[in-house]
């Protein structure tokens, strides 16, 4: 086994010296544990999506209105506008 020196804040070696005793093991393997179950984590899991990523903001901004993907009046005066705001690009 390779031996590997590492610094840690004094509140990180405080956490892992309490977590070692509560679990009755060595911090060494402990430490040991940890950073084998952190490897394979990362090397088992997918890619995040762009879903997955975005996940909390789903439903964070409210429009006020509910009815704006079913409301004919709303999406023809955004046809409408959208229309004309092509015509306009293509004048300057």
């Amino acid at each position: 086994m390779k031996i590997l020196t590492v610094k840690l804040p004094t509140e990180l070696h405080a956490t892992l010296t309490s977590e070692a005793r509560r679990r009755n093991v060595t911090r060494s393997s402990l430490v040991r544990e940890i950073i084998e179950r952190a490897l394979t984590r990362d090397a088992d899991a997918a890619p995040p999506s762009c879903a997955g990523l975005a996940g909390d903001l789903v439903g964070a901004v409210r429009s006020g209105r509910p009815d704006l993907a079913t409301n004919r009046h709303l999406l023809d005066e955004a046809v409408y506008q959208d229309a004309h705001r092509g015509i306009a690009d293509r004048r300057r």
